[in-house]
């Protein structure tokens, strides 16, 4: 379990993750070494797994963004989950229950590269795109407490 401190900790480097062990620290009530020791236990804990910039794929020319929705043909699952992996566009995939296997995430330039990329997949799959139009809620944590 976390508790509060490690929880302001944990929101602090959700918001910057280059935050100083001093700012940290002056956000905690806590000195730097004790802020220093708490991540460290954090990560050790698997609690913290990793920091990150966050990048906008628009900055390299992909300016649509997709969600797809992929069901395999009988006997084509492995394979299908070997294409997305393959796929560098595809940015996120989660293997999921119902009448889809995987809900993916695809980044491209143009609606042609998308055609180009869903092909690869449509001689294993029956694919459902959606383009992404806004993202109101971003990646975050659920509640803590």
């Amino acid at each position: 379990m976390t508790d509060d401190i490690d929880q302001i900790l944990i929101s602090a480097l959700m918001e910057d993750s280059r935050r100083s062990l001093k700012a940290l620290a002056n956000l905690s009530g806590l000195s730097s070494p004790s802020v220093a020791e708490r991540l460290r236990r954090l990560e050790e804990r698997g609690v913290l797994r990793g920091y990150t910039v966050e990048v906008d794929p628009k900055s390299f020319g992909y300016q649509l963004q997709a969600i797809v929705r992929v069901r395999p043909l009988p006997g084509q699952l492995q394979e299908v989950e070997r294409q997305i992996q393959a796929i560098a566009e595809f940015t996120e995939c989660d293997k999921v229950t119902g009448d889809d296997c995987f809900i993916a995430r695809l980044h491209v330039r143009s609606m042609e590269q998308l055609d180009t990329l869903l092909d690869k997949l449509n001689v294993h799959a029956e694919t459902n795109t959606a383009i992404v139009k806004k993202t109101p809620v971003k990646r975050r944590l659920p509640p803590m407490a």
